[in-house]
């Protein structure tokens, strides 16, 4: 059987040559035009015109964010060998915008999306996506998708809190105020990669800040750093009718001040318990771990009246799994190992504005909005 070479980063490396002079081939008016720089492969576009087959399920699209050093991961990427079983290209569509030739800015970020056609077995498509977010590692950002009635109707997202909207843990930066930083971030890195439960370790980290004065919640709160694209991401998500929730296993206090600041419209996560102004080392009520996220967003999805393929969630840790493996569309945000091996969208080399692409919004869009 003849086998054929597949990059996910074509698209973008034939728009450089394209931009460098190529003659204006029909079969190559898709462009992105980001300076990336550096010479194409030789004999790029016979690869590319040899992309007619590989047996893919009937409509499935792929978005694929092209980051970094695309020229350097051209060997690499090649290395995602596809069977030719009679693959159909329906569409290529560049949903970042172009950056002249003459822009020193350095900017390298590019978004496409591709729609395909035919079949798959269950063992090649599961095939096919883990080369796919293999590849992630090394710069490129995939979500691979079934382009139907959902595919561009999701109406809900949920996001994990700690170090996937905020690059910190709540809990760590009050521990570090306690006196007791390097006990509770051992506990809480061993937590996320899943290698204690949950509940046991929140337990015990709670249990170290006994004595800590209420204050300082307000203190850590004002000093959070904000991941790259969220607040670009909220606005569009809000100026489109997306309603958002925040389902975290970090703490209440936190997550109500970024609803305040950003406008989630939902927010659970769990009460630290204060008395007489100072915290008892308990929490209060329920406790938010993996499997109340998962809860919470079905319940989350009957409330919106949405099917739960309308639903998207973001997280990056072990206890976000049952909400990433529930929701129609659950994205990995520059997630734990473990988190990214289970999960089918992965997201780890550029910010969360670009959940956006994987959305299917373009940058001609999105900067029409802001």
């Amino acid at each position: 059987m003849k086998k054929i070479f597949l990059t996910i980063m074509m698209a973008a490396c034939l728009t450089q040559t394209m931009a460098k002079g190529l003659t204006d081939d029909l079969n190559y008016t898709f462009r992105i035009g980001y300076n990336i720089g550096g010479n194409a492969p030789v004999g790029m576009p016979e690869t590319i015109r040899s992309l007619n087959s590989y047996n893919f399920e009937p409509n499935i699209s792929l978005g694929l964010d092209l980051w970094k050093d695309i020229w350097g991961k051209w060997g690499l990427l090649a290395g995602v060998r596809l069977e030719n079983k009679g693959m159909n290209i329906d569409a290529i569509k560049r949903l970042t915008g172009r950056v002249p030739l003459n822009d020193d800015s350095g900017r390298t970020k590019s978004s496409i999306e591709i729609s395909v056609r035919g079949f798959l077995t269950d063992e090649q498509r599961g095939s096919l996506q883990a080369d796919l977010l293999q590849n992630c590692a090394e710069g490129l950002d995939v979500s691979f998708q079934k382009d139907n009635i959902y595919r561009r109707s999701r109406r809900l997202i949920c996001f994990d809190m700690d170090s996937t909207l905020i690059h910190a843990e709540c809990i760590d930066q009050l521990a570090v105020r306690a006196g007791v930083g390097d006990e509770v971030k051992a506990i809480t890195e061993s937590a996320m990669r899943g290698e204690i439960d949950f509940n046991e370790s929140l337990t015990r980290r709670v249990a170290l800040l006994k004595g800590l004065d209420e204050s300082v919640m307000e203190e850590v709160a004002k000093e959070l750093p904000y991941n790259e694209g969220l607040e670009r991401m909220m606005k569009i998500l809000k100026r489109v009718g997306y309603k958002t929730a925040i389902l975290s296993g970090g703490f209440t206090y936190f997550g109500h001040y970024l609803q305040q600041k950003f406008g989630f419209d939902y927010v659970y996560a769990n009460e630290l318990e204060v008395e007489n102004g100072k915290l008892t080392g308990r929490c209060a009520g329920e406790i938010v771990d993996g499997r109340r996220k998962a809860e919470l967003l079905r319940l989350l999805c009957q409330v919106e009246h949405i099917n739960l393929e309308q639903a998207v969630a973001v997280g990056d840790g072990a206890n976000d799994l049952p909400m990433l493996g529930l929701a129609g569309l659950g994205i990995a945000y520059h997630a734990k190992p473990k988190v990214k091996a289970n999960a089918k969208q992965s997201i780890s080399s550029i910010g969360l504005d670009g959940i956006l692409y994987f959305l299917g919004l373009k940058d001609s869009q999105i900067e029409a909005n802001i």
